[in-house]
């Protein structure tokens, strides 16, 4: 009963040995291969340095903006740039809003302004290839919330500008190297879904068993391996005696 025991425990160290020598191939492979992408480009490139806007109004639009949202609660309001002029940018009980704070004008980020937005921000500034908006959120911006704005550009690096269609502000710059890098971090982490959690029953039941392959295998060279490694170097030591005399 024990060698038949010892058999089928050999028999099962053997398979999920290989099951577990492919993962951790895949975890070395990934780690190397993150480790050799430059992280700039990763992070999508060298970005353009915003041009300073003058912040100091000199006609205070304040009351017209507020008489526009009568019927709304506002919760916060910051003062801040939109490309070349400032905006006020309004937290209300009904999203966010942005009003021209010269003008006191209501602004939407439509197709036209996400792609001056997008443009601005890319320093080479390459031709804009497509501007579409989002339906649902995707991997490259799994962590923000609609409305955003994808902005494509017809460069080398099939780079993806995403434009919040709330605020205006660039969410995310993407690019091949992105995509690459995301591809092998998904392979890492073992979230072939989300990409985004490294903590999973997955990830466990891989782990638990790399350990229980761990605590087999030192039981069965102590139960076999080291006894026939023993007979056959006692074998040859008999074998060569003989021999010498």
């Amino acid at each position: 009963m024990k060698k038949v025991h010892t058999h089928v425990l050999r028999v099962l160290h053997k398979w999920l040995g290989l099951i577990i020598g492919i993962q951790l191939l895949l975890w070395t492979l990934s780690g190397a291969m993150m480790a050799i992408l430059p992280m700039e480009e990763v992070a999508g490139g060298e970005a353009r340095e915003p041009t300073p806007v003058q912040l100091v109004l000199e006609s205070d639009q304040w009351p017209q903006v507020v008489r526009q949202l009568s019927d709304t609660t506002i919760t916060s309001v910051s003062l801040r740039p939109l490309l070349d002029r400032p905006v006020f940018e309004l937290t209300t009980d009904g999203g966010t809003r942005l009003f021209d704070a010269t003008t006191a004008a209501p602004i939407t980020i439509d197709a036209q302004l996400a792609a001056r937005i997008a443009s601005v921000a890319y320093p080479e500034r390459p031709r804009v290839d497509r501007v579409e908006q989002l339906g649902e959120l995707t991997l490259p911006v799994r962590d923000h919330q609609l409305p955003i704005w994808r902005v494509d550009f017809a460069d080398e690096k099939n780079s993806s500008y995403y434009v919040s269609g709330s605020t205006g502000a660039v969410l995310q710059r993407r690019n091949d190297t992105w995509r690459v890098f995301d591809f092998f971090w998904m392979l890492h982490i073992m979230d072939y879904a989300e990409r985004t959690s490294f903590n999973h029953p997955l990830i466990w039941m891989f782990g638990l068993a790399a350990v229980w392959l761990a605590i087999t295998g030192v039981w069965l060279l102590f139960r076999t391996g080291w006894r026939s490694d023993f007979k056959t170097l006692k074998g040859r030591r008999h074998a060569v005696g003989p021999e010498l005399q």
